[in-house]
Parts: structure tokens; C-alpha cells; sequence
């Protein structure tokens, strides 16, 4: 209890006597704390024990390193404000600020394809195949993005005055007197063409510091684009014909060639060889025939006993004459079919040059069917350009678009940093390693 840490035990050095009575009070030891003696052994001791000396330089280390932490960090915010922040606020302040507001005018259209009238078709075969005119839209998208496009643009319409004008500010606009490279990377940038394969549409969208201007841009090469159409169907029908067309027009005069051949020969033989071989072929048949009949009229006299001599001589005489004729006519016969100029050389040369009319004919036949398949193919191949959303002009500005443009700066600027930092990072790692 509380009596026995003041009034010790009495008999007991140690702590272990009983406790005093009140008549004896001077037989026992006070215990209770006793003042510190002055003097030099009273001073605490210098030496600090381990665990206090591990504890004090854990803490100055901790303190160490969180000193490098605020000095790190301070030095990361001004290297982000100063790479990242100041480069986004002054793109921000030139977006908001100093760039000129842009018109942009979006125009549509479609080249469509002649499949030639034919079939069931309600359209009147006036259908857009995606497979057929796509190289014709590939080839008019290249015209309308060209430095030749440019250039007829300028002269009709002016593209360099007005990108020139002071109005605008010095990041968009061009230089006094331009080249045709600056004159068309500022083309390239503010005509936009584009086509989708999957519909077969192109795409158009032409920026300008007006929104008239835009609007006539965009209708001067609709024009042109429909004008290099029309040239690209035109070639094409011009080719297809080509060969048609001389190979029709040689079969025509090879026909000719051959109806004259055969008209002069037979103007130069006067007579037909033909017919006239066939006359005489038949006059000998009929002579002959008569002469069968007279020599069985002879024979039939001479077989009588007593024959009747005037009617004997007068057969034999009708016999002699018939041989006589036979023998003229195959004389004339034989001259018709042998020498340069008999009748059998005409009636060959005649039906050469008949032979010769009929092929012609066959030829021009052919040439003209070709012709008129040419003609059909031709007739399918025209190109139409259809225009499907027409330019209008914007009542409002769509370039710059400010917060966007410089929510991308920012990203921009932030990815820099970040692979400039990593790289420096890695090339200490490197050095220091």
C-alpha cells in the first residue's frame, strides 16, 4: 500500500520489516525523493545512447529527401510551365484571339456510269457501280488536288489575291507575290477532297477568309471536275471508235475494190463467159441428140431391100450437116476453153472477182457489226457527274475551332515533353551506369 512506500519496516534494511508505530518514528527510513546534491557529478551524461542517435539520423534523412521531393516537383511544374503550359497558352491566345476566322463550304457529288439503256432496269441503266467508276473518281479527285487545278482556279477566280489579302493573319496568309509552291501548300490546306470507296461519293470542302468566296471556289471546281469527266469519257469513246471506224471504213473500200474489178471485166468481155459456155454446151447437146435421131433414121432406111434413095440421101445429108455443126461447135468450144483470152479464162477471172465481192461483202458485214458494238460500248462508257449536295455558303465561321485546337496543342506539347524527358532519362541511366 501507499504507507509502506513512505514509513518502511522496522527490523528490515532491505524493505522487508514491519511497519513503525507512531511512538517510534526516528527508528525507520523516510523513503521519499531526495533533492540532487550541487556540485560537477550532478550534471546529466554527453553520451547518447543507439538507439536515439539511429533515430535522430533516420529523421534527418527523411527530412533530406523530402527537401529533394519539393525541390524536385518545383523544378518538374516550371519545366511543364515552361515547355508545356506557355506554348498551349499562347497557341490558345492565337486561336482565340489573332487567327482569322476560316469559311468552310462542303459540297457532294458522284460520277455515274451509262450501262446502256438496255434490260428492265426503271433507272434507264443510269446506275452508279462502285467498281466501274472508281478510277475515274480516283483520277478526278488527283485533277482537283493538282497544281494544275490551282492554277485555273487562280486565273479564274483570284485563289492568290484573296489568301494575300492583309485581312488575314500572317500564319494563313501568303506572301505579296507568292510562289506556285507556297500558292499551293496553302491550296492543299484549305481544299479538302475526299472519296469513299463504299458509296462511290467524293467529298469536297473548300476554306476561305469569306463565305462567298467559298461558295464560288467550291462551284469553280465542281466545273472543272465535271469538264475533266466529260474528257475522260470522251477519250475513252474516242479510242473505242477508233478502230471501228477504220476497220469499217477499209472494208468499205476493199468492197468497192472488188465491185469495180468485177464490173470493168465484164464491161471488157462485153458478153458473160458463163452463159455463153452453157449456150454452146447446150446447142452441142441438142445437136448431138438430132444427130442420134437422123443416124437411126438412116439406119432404118438403109435396112430395108428396096430403100427409098431420096429419102436415104436426104438422111445421110441431114447426118453430114449435123457433124458439120457438132464439129463447129465444139471448134468454138475448144477456143472458149483453151488461150489467154477464151471464155473458160473470163468465166475463172468473173467468178474470182465474184468470189472476191462476196468476201468484201462478208468483211464490211463484219466491220459494220463491230462498228455498231463499238458504237454501243462507246454509248457506255459516258460518265455523268452528279452533284449531290450543293455548295451553300456558311453563315458562321468553322475554322479555328479554339478549344479544340488547343486541347490538341496541349496534348502536342504534353507528348513532347514526355519523350524528351524520357529520352534525357534514359540517356543519364546510360552514362551514369
Amino acid at each position: 500500500n501507499m504507507l509502506e512506500l513512505v514509513v518502511p519496516q522496522s527490523g528490515d534494511q532491505g524493505g522487508n520489516a514491519l511497519p513503525a508505530t507512531r511512538g517510534q518514528p526516528g527508528d525507520a527510513k523516510v523513503q521519499l525523493p531526495q533533492t540532487t546534491p550541487r556540485g560537477p557529478r550532478g550534471l546529466p551524461s554527453t553520451d547518447v545512447s543507439p538507439a536515439e542517435r539511429r533515430q535522430r539520423e533516420i529523421s534527418d534523412i527523411q527530412r533530406d529527401i523530402t527537401r529533394r521531393r519539393r525541390r524536385k516537383a518545383a523544378m518538374l511544374m516550371v519545366r511543364l510551365a515552361f515547355f508545356v503550359m506557355l506554348p498551349t497558352f499562347a497557341a490558345g491566345y492565337y486561336f482565340y484571339k489573332i487567327a482569322t476566322p476560316m469559311y468552310a463550304t462542303e459540297s457532294q457529288f458522284l460520277i455515274i456510269q451509262n450501262e446502256g439503256g438496255g434490260g428492265t432496269s426503271p433507272f434507264g441503266g443510269l446506275l452508279p457501280t462502285q467498281f466501274a467508276n472508281s478510277a475515274d473518281s480516283i483520277a478526278t479527285q488527283a485533277y482537283l488536288q493538282s497544281k494544275d487545278a490551282m492554277l485555273r482556279l487562280d486565273e479564274d477566280a483570284g485563289f492568290r489575291t484573296h489568301f494575300a489579302d492583309p485581312q488575314i493573319d500572317a500564319i494563313q496568309r501568303l506572301s505579296e507575290s507568292p510562289t506556285n509552291e507556297e500558292s499551293y501548300k496553302t491550296y492543299k490546306k484549305n481544299v479538302k477532297i475526299g472519296y469513299d470507296p463504299t458509296e462511290g461519293v467524293i467529298r469536297m470542302e473548300v476554306i476561305a477568309a469569306d463565305p462567298e468566296v467559298s461558295e464560288e471556289f467550291s462551284k469553280r471546281l465542281l466545273t472543272y471536275a465535271e469538264e475533266r469527266v466529260n474528257d475522260l469519257s470522251k477519250q475513252k469513246r474516242e479510242d473505242g471508235m477508233r478502230d471501228a471506224l477504220e476497220g469499217y471504213e477499209t472494208a468499205q473500200t476493199n468492197r468497192r475494190a472488188a465491185q469495180e474489178a468485177l464490173i470493168k471485166l465484164q464491161v471488157d468481155n462485153n458478153v458473160d463467159p458463163e452463159a455463153m459456155i452453157a449456150s454452146i454446151r447446150t446447142q452441142i447437146t441438142n445437136y448431138e441428140t438430132l444427130l442420134i435421131e437422123k443416124e437411126l433414121e438412116l439406119a432404118a432406111l438403109l435396112d430395108n431391100q428396096r430403100p427409098n434413095q431420096a429419102k436415104v440421101d436426104g438422111a445421110r445429108g441431114d447426118v453430114r450437116r449435123l457433124r458439120e455443126q457438132l464439129t463447129k461447135l465444139r471448134e468454138r468450144m475448144t477456143a472458149a476453153n483453151e488461150g489467154e483470152n477464151s471464155l473458160a479464162q473470163q468465166a475463172v477471172a468473173a467468178q474470182l472477182a465474184q468470189a472476191d465481192l462476196a468476201a468484201a461483202d462478208m468483211v464490211l458485214q463484219s466491220a459494220q457489226t463491230a462498228m455498231e458494238q463499238a458504237r454501243t460500248e462507246a454509248g457506255r462508257q459516258v460518265r455523268y457527274l452528279t452533284v449531290a449536295v450543293n455548295p451553300v455558303a456558311p453563315d458562321e465561321a468553322t475554322y479555328p475551332r479554339k478549344f479544340e485546337n488547343t486541347i490538341l496543342a496541349f496534348l502536342i506539347f504534353a507528348g513532347i515533353y514526355l519523350m524528351l524527358s524520357l529520352t534525357a532519362s534514359i540517356l543519364r541511366e546510360q552514362v551514369t551506369s
